[in-house]
């Protein structure tokens, strides 16, 4: 999995993969109708050669003139790939068998060899233009405008044009254009194309939204909150340009395969042209040969070879079998990064679950507060709140909503976060602790040990214990299912990995149907398991998959064989860091990963094995006389246009 996590890897068309098609000198778009005059055009020159009896010039030139109106493109990229290197492509090998047909006069099937494979290009075109609308439906997340909001009055203007802090109005029908949070307003939102959900969610004032929501019925203010560079849809967008950028093993393989195929096959037809005749030549061998062929007849055997032995149904239908595996994907709101992540997919032998935000839904309520050594729940309660007042930290934020009172900041003369440990402050010069058993360890503060479902909050006042808080998380709905999906579908191990207290750990995993769990784990504890886990592995092919949300489990996300983030609340660290993003962050979605993920290597290897089949029976039947130029066309046009239709099948995997 080396470089894994190069995003910054420049958009390759499909095309691009297939350097043997000339894939990297096509248009990405194309134009139908212009393909289809150029293409009339030379058919009805070609048959008018074919209906009426000319002179052998003119029939000749007109075979000419429509084998160079069919196939002016192919004949100028093999020159020109000559020229840069790249000799043994499909260009080649067509311009090599179709001049070669002209001069042994083969003319019609020349002409016909050119008109047949330009027909398949066409259906190629169509093919992965719909496999690419699967994916580029997400460019119409991006929004053209944004009704800025100034000075009482509003105008449009360009989303890369508005600053955080601005007041965006977003009518009925618009597309939200900025994330942000909503001031005024209740609406109904549609989230399909960022989540793949089909029900509208509900938002009111306070709640945040995200760019690439269609707003349904109410008109909403909004303050923006991250700038269009950072927004969630120029993210999403990003991922998936970026993504098929990222070759799987089999594409690899592949395109590896051809560089050394088709110069095989192209001395193959030399041999076939030449070594017969010479054979028969000599006395010895005289019997082998039922009757002399012609020199131009196994020059003829050589040509149906080549034109035969063409590549393009592999090296054209696997990238779009993946490509279109990725477009699946992205429709049930899973942002795959690259087609090496899909395919990865399906050897994940462990997944590595962090709790809070992945399993659980990383909402807190204060459901208990234990006082000790003669403290009030009051005293307790807003000690905790001032020191928690700086902390983004969702237990953090369940304290201070359970406070309800207002933070003075002069009060607080000094703060500290320590990471994995909880907080240090001094508040109206009383010294207060805040956090977790390790912390009254590491501060030698005398304590009673709490062995209680939820987690637990240690209050230290003036260096004298208070109490502890206990805070409660909901297990998400779809956890247990998605835990257990993957085990049906031969995950072997899962492993759940959290900061919280070992009677927690115990309680949720025991919920949730875990087997293994470790508790009360620092963030480096976190990247030091996942380590011990890859060094253990039995083999390179069995992958490591981490799920997590937070800002510190970017690095552990980035260690693993797979990260897989937390799309919706995840933060934006995760989510970078990450190889799959789920936008609805349900973990069941997971499991809709692997499911695509097998389909897709499904399909790929079936393309593989029916291409690789299909033209080695027809090259035998080739080098024995029994196929003649329209077989050859079958044999390389047919197959390629069957396998990708065959790969357009990923795009209905079921949600």
């Amino acid at each position: 999995m080396s470089g894994k996590h190069n995003h910054s890897d420049n958009t390759t068309a499909v095309h691009d993969t297939c350097s043997s098609c000339g894939g990297n000198d096509r248009k990405e778009e194309f134009n139908l109708k212009k393909e289809l005059l150029i293409l009339g055009l030379g058919v009805s020159i070609y048959a008018v050669a074919l209906i009426f009896k000319l002179s052998f010039w003119e029939e000749l030139s007109l075979y000419l003139l429509s084998y160079f109106i069919i196939a002016r493109d192919i004949v100028w990229i093999a020159v020109r790939n000559i020229f840069r290197g790249r000799v043994f492509d499909e260009n080649f090998l067509l311009t090599v068998a179709t001049a070669g047909a002209f001069a042994i006069d083969k003319y019609p099937e020349a002409v016909a060899v050119m008109l047949f494979f330009k027909v398949g290009e066409l259906f190629q075109d169509i093919a992965l233009n719909r496999s690419r609308r699967s994916i580029k439906s997400l460019i119409g997340l991006r929004p053209d405008y944004a009704n800025l909001k100034t000075d009482g009055e509003t105008r449009k203007v360009s989303p890369d044009d508005v600053n955080v802090g601005d007041t965006v109005i977003v009518k009925p029908g618009e597309k939200v254009p900025l994330d942000g949070v909503i001031l005024s307003g209740n609406s109904f939102v549609d989230t399909s194309a960022l989540t793949g959900e089909s029900v509208p969610r509900k938002l009111k004032p306070t709640d945040e939204i995200l760019s690439g929501m269609i707003n349904k019925t109410g008109l909403l203010s909004i303050r923006v909150t991250k700038k269009f560079s950072e927004s969630t849809v120029s993210k999403i967008l990003n991922l998936i340009e970026n993504a098929s950028s990222k070759k799987a093993p089999t594409e690899k393989f592949i395109t590896k395969f051809a560089r050394y195929y088709t110069p095989a096959v192209v001395f193959g037809a030399f041999i076939l042209a030449v070594i017969p005749v010479m054979l028969y030549h000599i006395p010895a061998l005289q019997p082998l040969f039922p009757h002399q062929e012609t020199f131009s007849e196994w020059i003829y055997k050589a040509l149906i070879f080549l034109v035969i032995s063409c590549p393009c149904a592999l090296v054209i239908s696997i990238p779009l079998g993946f490509f279109g595996g990725i477009g699946a994907s992205s429709k049930q709101g899973i942002l795959i990064k690259g087609a090496n992540f899909l395919e990865g997919m399906n050897n994940l032998h462990t997944v590595v679950w962090d709790k809070t935000g992945t399993l659980t839904k990383g909402v807190f309520h204060v459901t208990k507060i234990v006082l000790r050594n003669g403290f009030s729940k009051a005293e307790i309660l807003e000690s905790a709140a001032a020191a928690e007042s700086h902390s983004n930290h969702p237990i953090a934020q369940s304290i201070l909503e359970s406070f309800a009172g207002k933070i003075e900041e002069k009060k607080i003369e000094s703060y500290e976060e320590i990471s994995g440990y909880g907080v240090k402050a001094k508040i109206e010069g009383r010294y207060v602790l805040v956090g977790n058993d390790k912390l009254l360890h590491r501060e030698n503060v005398e304590h009673a040990s709490c062995n209680v479902e939820g987690t637990v909050v240690h209050v230290v006042i003036d260096h004298k214990y208070a109490g502890y808080i206990i805070i409660s998380d909901e297990v998400k709905e779809d956890a247990r299912l998605a835990i257990q999906k993957l085990k049906d579908m031969g995950v072997k191990r899962q492993i759940m990995l959290t900061g919280d207290s070992e009677g927690v750990a115990k309680s949720i995993s025991r919920k949730l149907g875990l087997e293994e769990y470790f508790a009360e784990l620092l963030p480096q504890q976190k990247m030091e398991k996942v380590e011990e886990l890859i060094k253990k592995k039995a083999s390179q092919k069995d992958l490591i998959a981490f799920v997590g949300d937070g800002i510190n489990d970017a690095p552990v996300l980035m260690r693993a064989d797979i990260g897989i983030a937390m799309g919706a609340l995840g933060s934006d660290a995760a989510i970078e860091a990450a190889d799959i993003v789920l936008m609805t962050d349900e973990p069941s979605k997971i499991y809709g990963a692997v499911k695509v993920a097998k389909r897709t290597r499904r399909i790929v290897w079936q393309n593989i094995g029916f291409s690789l089949g299909v033209k080695g029976f027809f090259l035998i039947i080739a080098v024995l006389g029994m196929a003649t130029m329209w077989e050859a066309i079958f044999a390389d046009v047919g197959v390629a246009l069957l396998a990708i239709l065959n790969s357009t099948k990923i795009l209905k995997v079921a949600k």
